[in-house]
């Protein structure tokens, strides 16, 4: 049951968001009702406000969004897939190559011990490694602004990358007709209902992929057609992106400046990494270059699963990638902390 103080921080939180989103349309922003909201409740955030969004209300902003990712889902992607195995190559490839290059800023540029930058310079996975880190010798708040400040910087600059620097064209197709109400509320309902099951199995983003999961499933039967609603669309991704500026909560500019420069460092390396890597494997695959950008950005997965929505992309290529990024990494990190770290 959600307490009265935390319902004024989501009424507060919503409200700082919604006038970023605003704000984020008005003056053209990529993805307006993502970065929009994220930039302003970071900045509330950052202004000493205490921000949040409860559990309950993130969990079904990755069902809707999961819903989403699969109403865009036709037979000619199956066809598709048959060129992503490269793909799946090179990304895991790229994992490594970024999450080394982080470390290595962050360790010798930076002087953070071997934990606190090798967990800082994870190339994704965020509750994940936030997890990880309070189970080791390392710095929980450093590793946590690090992290946070790469999910916020991609955010912002991937769309503006893949829009702004025209790379590829952004524009919709045909977007599907609005999900009938009764057909819309049953695929919830059993998107919930598989997300809880994935959970209990301890998939990565399990919410999520449970929506992608039973949406795929009822258009590809023909259960259902169309997409999710704007009324509904909408809002969610406000929330998403106002969840994102809540991570800079109680968080002191001027007490963890080291670690906010630490972080902007890292992603401005990993940034022109993944981008240079997306190029060339978007030339080797034929793949669509703001598919492979939004595949290959390490930023959170239900926020570049929303951003695949918003802008476009293909959304099956891109959210398997992330899912392949996602398990990797936690089979990786463990292996590179090391088991001395580990042995707290």
């Amino acid at each position: 049951m959600i307490s009265i103080s935390e319902l004024s921080r989501l009424a507060l939180t919503v409200f700082i968001g919604s006038l970023g989103a605003l704000f984020g349309v008005l003056v053209g922003l990529p993805a307006p009702f993502l970065c929009g909201p994220a930039l302003a409740v970071t900045g509330a955030s950052l202004l000493g406000l205490t921000l949040s969004v409860p559990k309950n209300l993130r969990s079904a902003t990755f069902v809707i969004v999961g819903v989403s990712m699969g109403t865009n889902i036709t037979p000619n992607v199956f066809e598709a897939a048959k060129t992503w195995p490269l793909s799946f190559v090179a990304v895991l490839l790229t994992v490594v190559v970024l999450l080394y290059a982080a470390y290595w800023i962050l360790r010798f540029i930076f002087r953070y011990d071997h934990t606190t930058a090798m967990l800082g310079a994870s190339p994704g996975h965020l509750s994940y490694i936030i997890s990880l880190t309070a189970e080791t010798k390392s710095d929980l708040a450093t590793v946590s602004v690090i992290q946070s400040v790469r999910v916020l910087a991609l955010t912002l600059t991937v769309p503006l990358i893949v829009k702004y620097l025209d790379l590829v064209s952004v524009e919709p197709s045909i977007l599907p007709p609005p999900m009938p109400a009764l057909e819309l509320g049953l695929t919830l309902l059993a998107s919930l209902a598989v997300g809880l099951v994935f959970m209990r199995w301890r998939f990565p983003a399990a919410l999520l992929l449970g929506g992608v999961a039973v949406s795929i499933s009822s258009h590809v039967t023909g259960f259902s057609s169309g997409g999710v609603p704007d009324w509904l669309a909408i809002p969610t991704y406000i929330v998403l992106g106002s969840l994102i500026g809540t991570r800079f909560s109680r968080s002191s500019l001027k007490d963890m400046r080291k670690a906010f420069l630490a972080g902007a460092v890292v992603t401005v390396a990993v940034v022109v990494l993944a981008c240079s890597i997306a190029v060339l494997v978007s030339s080797l695959t034929g793949v669509p270059l703001n598919a492979v950008m939004i595949a290959f950005a390490p930023g959170g997965l239900e926020t570049m699963a929303a951003m695949a929505v918003m802008m476009h992309a293909d959304t099956a290529y891109v959210g398997s990638h992330h899912v392949l990024r996602l398990l990797f990494l936690s089979v990786l990190m463990p292996f590179v902390i090391g088991k001395q770290a580990r042995g707290r």
